[in-house]
C-alpha cells in the first residue's frame, strides 16, 4: 500500500476501480470510512442510509447487524489511495474525447484519408490537421466552434434543423438543437452535460432511497415472523391451559372441551394468516422496489449521453412508500371468556358432586328420571352451566348457585400462579354483582332512569355512511339527501344501502343509547359486527347473520336478523332505546315515553367487536343520537 502511495503513476492503480467504487452511490468512494464488518463506503452515503433509524442498524453489503450506531472515523489509507487514482485518471478533456470517440481512427471528412484532429460544430465536419488550417488562419472561420473528434456526428444532429443536439428540454425529456430553443422557449431547457449530471444526481439520491427502504423491508419481514411465532407461543399456552382444566370434567363436558379449543385455534389460524398475508405484501412489495432498483443501476452504467437520457425518460416511476406493519394480536378477550367458563364451570361441578343428595335435587335436580335428555353437552357454556343449575329455564348469563357466588378468575395471570390459583380452594369475591341483576329479564323490569347509568356517547362514522346519507350536527344527526354527497372512496363505506355505523365499537360490558325518530316510515335501527359486507344485498341490516335490527316500512315494524322477519306490534314512540349487554347475550329495543316499554329483544353469543347501526330510505325521515346525561 505504501508503495502505491509513492508511486501515482503505477500501472496497477488502473485494475483497482472496482475495488474503490462505493456499493451504494455507485462512484469513487468520496471521505470513505470502514465498518466494524470490513466493508468501506462513503461517509455521506452511510449518513442517509442510516439516518433516520435509532436501533437496527446494519451493513448495506453483507447485512451484518450492530446493536448500537458504530463510531466511524475517516479511512486515510483509503482515501489517499483514491486520490492516486483519480490523478492517475485522463482528464476531463480526455475523458469526452473517449466517450465521444478517439480521433485516430476517425477519417477527414475532407480527404477521407488522414485521421480527424478537430471535428467544426458549425461546420458539422470533422478535419484533419492539413485540412484544418483553414479554420485556424483563416479570419473567416474564426467563430466556428472546434473540438475534439466526434463520432456519429450524424446522428447527433437534428433530424429537422441538421444542427447538433447540444440541449435537453425537461418538460418534453428529449435532445432539441440550438434552432428547436425557438418553439421550446416555454419551457425548461438546459445543456446536455447538465441535464446528464442532474439526471444522474436524482438518479443516486433515489437508489439511496431505494437502499433505505430495502433495509426497512428486511426488517420489518424479520418482525413480522418474530410477531407471528410469539402468537403462535401463547395460543398454544393457552390451549395447555384449557386442557388442563378440561381434564378434570372431560367425562362431562369432553364436546364443550373441544369446541372451546376449536375457538382458539380459530383465533391463532384467524392471526397466522394475517401475518402471512402482511408477510407476503411486505415481500412484493421488497421485489417491488429490488427490480426498480436493479432498473437503475442497468441504467448508471451507459456512458452515452443521448442513450442514457432517453432510457431514463422511459424509467418507470414506482411508488416506494415505506413500509408499515398493522398492529396483529390474538384477542384476548374471547381467549379469556372460554378460560374463564371452564375455569367457572369446574368449580360449580365441584360445589355440586360435594353437595348433599336432597340439596343437588334442589339445585338441579339431574338425578330425576327424564332429566339425561336435558342435559345436553351440545349448549353453549352459560347455557351448559345454567342447565345444571337451573333447569328449564332460559340462560343469559353465568347464575352462581345458592350456596355461593361465582368464584372470581384473575385475567392475566402467569402459568405458574395460574396453576397455583386452580389449586386454592374458591373464595366469594368482595363485593361481587350479581349476575342476576345484570340478567336479560332484570332489564325488562328497570326504569329508564336505571338503565341511563349504562348511557354511551354515540357519534356516527362518516367513513361508513352511504352516498345518499347526509350527516349533520357533529354527525349525530342522518337524513338522506337528494343530492348524492362527495364522500371520499374508503373500504367501510357502505355502497349498496343508504346505512352507517356508529364510531364506538364494544367489545365488552353494558350499553345503552337512544334514537330519536321523525317520520319513521322507511328506516331502521340496530347493531352489527364491523366485518358486515359494504357492498350488495346482503350488506342491509337484518340480511346477514352478523346483524341485528328493527325496522320501520311504511306502518309495518318488524325484527330482522339472519334475513327471518318477525312482525312486531306497532308503536307510536318517537324515541328508541336500545340496550346492548356484550357478555350476557342480548340486545334489547325499548320504546321510550312516559312509561318504558320493551319493543323487541335478541339472544346471539356475540364473538366480535359490535357497532351501533342504522338504516335511512325516506327523504324524509330523519335519525338523531340523543346524547344522554
Amino acid at each position: 500500500m505504501a508503495e502505491l502511495l509513492r508511486a501515482p503513476s503505477v500501472p496497477c492503480l488502473a485494475g483497482l476501480e472496482e475495488e474503490l467504487t462505493c456499493s451504494i452511490c455507485l462512484c469513487l468512494f468520496e471521505s470513505p470510512v470502514t465498518t466494524p464488518c470490513g466493508h468501506n463506503f462513503c461517509g455521506p452515503c452511510l449518513d442517509i442510509t442510516w439516518s433516520g433509524l435509532q436501533q437496527g442498524f446494519s451493513c448495506p453489503q453483507c447485512r451484518a447487524s450492530f446493536p448500537r450506531r458504530p463510531e466511524l472515523q475517516k479511512n486515510t489509507v483509503l482515501c489517499r489511495v483514491v486520490e492516486q487514482f483519480q490523478s492517475s485518471q485522463p482528464g476531463p478533456a480526455e475523458e469526452k474525447k473517449g466517450c465521444e470517440g478517439s480521433g485516430s481512427d476517425l477519417p477527414c471528412d475532407s480527404c477521407l484519408e488522414a485521421a480527424a484532429a478537430k471535428t467544426c460544430l458549425t461546420c458539422m465536419a470533422s478535419f484533419c490537421a492539413e485540412h484544418l488550417r483553414p479554420h485556424q488562419e483563416s479570419p473567416a472561420f474564426r467563430d466556428h466552434q472546434l473540438c475534439p473528434p466526434v463520432r456519429d456526428l450524424q446522428q447527433r444532429k437534428c433530424q429537422q434543423h441538421n444542427k447538433l443536439l447540444d440541449f435537453f428540454c425537461h418538460q418534453h425529456a428529449s435532445c432539441i438543437c440550438c434552432v428547436c430553443l425557438v418553439s421550446h422557449k416555454a419551457c425548461a431547457t438546459g445543456p446536455v452535460q447538465q441535464a446528464k449530471a442532474e439526471k444522474e444526481s436524482q438518479m443516486k439520491n433515489r437508489l439511496t432511497e431505494l437502499y433505505n427502504q430495502s433495509e426497512k423491508a428486511s426488517r420489518a419481514l424479520d418482525e413480522v415472523r418474530v410477531l407471528q411465532r410469539q402468537a403462535s407461543d401463547t395460543a398454544a399456552r393457552k390451549m395447555e391451559l384449557l386442557r388442563n382444566e378440561f381434564s378434570e370434567i372431560k367425562a362431562l363436558i369432553e364436546e364443550e372441551e373441544n369446541r372451546a379449543i376449536k375457538k382458539v385455534e380459530e383465533e391463532e389460524k384467524r392471526v397466522s394468516d394475517k401475518f402471512d398475508y402482511v408477510h407476503n405484501v411486505l415481500g412484493k412489495k421488497k421485489n417491488e422496489i429490488q427490480v426498480v432498483r436493479d432498473q437503475i443501476e442497468m441504467l448508471l452504467t451507459e456512458d452515452d449521453d443521448i442513450t442514457f437520457l432517453k432510457k431514463a425518460a422511459k424509467l418507470k416511476q414506482t411508488s416506494t412508500k415505506d413500509v408499515f406493519i398493522p398492529r396483529i394480536d390474538l384477542d384476548q378477550n374471547l381467549i379469556h371468556v372460554i378460560y374463564q367458563g371452564a375455569f367457572s364451570l369446574k368449580e360449580i361441578l365441584k360445589r355440586m358432586v360435594n353437595q348433599p343428595q336432597d340439596k343437588k335435587m334442589e339445585a338441579g335436580g339431574l338425578s330425576r328420571p327424564g332429566m339425561e335428555e336435558n342435559a345436553n353437552l351440545h349448549c353453549k357454556p352459560k347455557a351448559f352451566q345454567n342447565k345444571l343449575l337451573a333447569p328449564g329455564k332460559k340462560a343469559a348469563g353465568l347464575h352462581a348457585p345458592k350456596t355461593g357466588k361465582a368464584p372470581q378468575v384473575p385475567q392475566e395471570l402467569s402459568e405458574d400462579a395460574e396453576t397455583k390459583e386452580r389449586r386454592k380452594p374458591a373464595k366469594p369475591a368482595p363485593n361481587a354483582v350479581n349476575p342476576s341483576s345484570t340478567s336479560l329479564e332484570s332489564f325488562l323490569t328497570k326504569s329508564r332512569e336505571e338503565l341511563l347509568q349504562y348511557a354511551a356517547k354515540v357519534t356516527l362514522d362518516f367513513n361508513t355512511a352511504h352516498n345518499k346519507v347526509q350527516l349533520s350536527e357533529r354527525h349525530t344527526k342522518m337524513s338522506v339527501s337528494e343530492i348524492p354527497q362527495k364522500y371520499n372512496p374508503h373500504p367501510q363505506r357502505f355502497t349498496y344501502c343508504s346505512q352507517v355505523l356508529g364510531f364506538q365499537c364494544f367489545k365488552r360490558g353494558i350499553h345503552y343509547w337512544e334514537v330519536e325518530l321523525q317520520r319513521n316510515s322507511f328506516c331502521g335501527i340496530g347493531i352489527c359486527y364491523g366485518t358486515m359486507d359494504r357492498q350488495g344485498p346482503d350488506s342491509r341490516l337484518g340480511r346477514n347473520s352478523s346483524s341485528w335490527c328493527i325496522e320501520w316500512f311504511n306502518a309495518k315494524i318488524s325484527a330482522w336478523h339472519n334475513d327471518v322477519e318477525k312482525s312486531l306490534p306497532n308503536t307510536k314512540v318517537t324515541r328508541i332505546g336500545v340496550l346492548l349487554s356484550y357478555e350476557g347475550g342480548f340486545v334489547i329495543f325499548f320504546g321510550v315515553g312516559e312509561k318504558q316499554n320493551m319493543i323487541y329483544k335478541f339472544r346471539a353469543q356475540f364473538t366480535e367487536a359490535l357497532y351501533p347501526a342504522f338504516w335511512v330510505f325516506s327523504s324524509g325521515t330523519t335519525l338523531s343520537l340523543c346524547q344522554l346525561k
